[in-house]
């Protein structure tokens, strides 16, 4: 259920700050997002794991914590990572 370490390396290669940036809040929001992609995808076959669903629902409050950072220091680039994810209307 988690993603693989491929899908891991290329978020971190497309949303990178510098050349050995990976804890950036950009990073991570990619990362926490390609997990809730594969955990939905996972929850629309097993819609009874509790645990999964509970575990999701963390992921999307860090998530949603992170994004908040952004777009309090950087509202530009919380607009830009908006789109290049596409996790708004």
């Amino acid at each position: 259920m988690s993603i693989t370490k491929e899908k891991k390396n290329d978020a971190i290669q497309d949303f990178q700050r510098g050349g050995e940036d990976t804890g950036s809040p950009e990073v991570q929001i990619a990362i926490l997002t390609s997990r809730i992609n594969s955990l939905t995808e996972h929850m629309k076959k097993h819609h009874k794991d509790y645990a999964t669903r509970r575990g999701l629902l963390a992921m999307v409050s860090r998530r949603r914590r992170l994004l908040d950072y952004l777009k309090r220091h950087d509202p530009q680039k919380y607009l830009d990572m908006l789109a290049r994810l596409g996790i708004r209307k």
